[in-house]
């Protein structure tokens, strides 16, 4: 006979997987991210006076990449801390400072700041993207802090290109800011960035005319704003420990290139509603070209950047295999058109 908290017992195997997880996590270092809607928001300025702050404690940290943008209040908080030197690539004819990884790795610090989380590197680094320089570094056991801005987010970019009409260029995998063990929102005010743009402590006079026209109008500045503060808190309110209660949203891809807004859309979703993602790709008989091919290889790389489970089955109707997986996994949501189209792309599974 049992009692009725049987149910509520850890199972050991279970405890035993608990416990080397975390074991393993705990070797790794820890990522700090300065978050903020745009440019001049004051993450780098934060990032800085965090690392003052260690360094009075006695930590170890030293900045293995900070761009100031000129920025005199910024160069001012960079005076004590040790600057690592940065290693010289040449493309296109033309001499870039980037990371210098293997430095970093050498000098084993307790603590590293690498600005500029998105930016991506010049041919010949090791790493095409900087978020894969902080990835390396975390494995050695070194705690890393960087800044990124919301509409550098992988699930963000079609939206705040949408409502600014500004093409965005670098981006990151939502999958990589789901490992952060703290995300840091740097918040102000759109006319406040705009005060400060206008005052030159943004970009050279020249630039901030150009940007205060553009990408920085009030209008767009209000968006990102409200954009960062609710994906930063769809993030801090999200529980590890009430999985079973989150809404499952299960998105239908193919070898349509409409499947990147459908995945993007998703995963927004996901977040507004602190829920798991899952895509479903049904593989039936029918023969992909090459070009179709090569689509559904990236829609699928990508689904996995933006950190859905996929799920590969081979039905006959493609219909089935979405409604069994949805029985299984329990989805709550589930997106098989385009958001561009009329009416609710997502549609409530009962």
């Amino acid at each position: 006979m049992t009692d009725g908290n049987e149910k509520l017992r850890a199972d050991p195997d279970e405890l035993l997987r608990r416990i080397q997880a975390e074991e393993k996590k705990s070797a790794l270092g820890k990522l700090k991210v300065f978050f903020g809607m745009a440019a001049g928001a004051g993450k780098t300025y934060a990032m800085l006076n965090a690392a003052r702050t260690l360094k009075r404690e006695g930590i170890d940290v030293v900045v293995g990449y900070v761009e100031t943008h000129g920025r005199k209040e910024t160069e001012a908080l960079l005076e004590g801390l040790e600057i690592l030197p940065r290693i010289k690539l040449k493309h296109r004819e033309l001499e870039f400072e980037e990371m210098d990884l293997d430095f970093v790795l050498k000098r084993n610090p307790e603590v590293v700041l690498v600005d500029e989380f998105a930016h991506t590197n010049i041919p010949g680094s090791r790493h095409n993207k900087r978020y894969q320089d902080v990835l390396e570094i975390l494995k050695h056991n070194i705690d890393v802090f960087t800044t990124l801005n919301v509409q550098h987010l992988e699930s963000q970019v079609e939206a705040v290109e949408k409502t600014t009409s500004i093409k965005i260029r670098e981006t990151i995998p939502d999958s990589v800011l789901d490992v952060a063990d703290e995300i840091v929102l740097i918040d102000l005010s759109p006319d406040d960035l705009r005060k400060r743009l206008q005052d030159g402590k943004v970009y050279v006079p020249e630039k901030a005319d150009q940007a205060g026209d553009h990408f920085f109008k009030k209008e767009n500045l209000t968006f990102l704003r409200e954009t960062a503060l609710n994906y930063t808190a769809r993030h801090v309110n999200a529980s590890p420990d009430s999985s079973k209660f989150k809404e499952r949203i299960l998105v239908a891809i193919g070898p349509s290139p409409h499947s990147y807004s459908l995945l993007r859309y998703a995963k927004r979703l996901a977040y507004e509603r602190n829920g798991e993602l899952y895509a479903i790709y049904n593989q039936t008989r029918e023969n992909l070209s090459k070009e179709n091919l090569s689509q559904l290889e990236k829609n699928l790389a990508f689904a996995g950047e933006l950190g859905a489970e996929i799920l590969y089955h081979a039905d006959e109707d493609p219909a089935d295999a979405i409604l069994r997986v949805a029985e299984q996994k329990n989805i709550s949501c589930l997106t098989i058109a385009p958001p561009s189209r009329k009416g609710n792309p997502c549609s409530p599974v009962f």
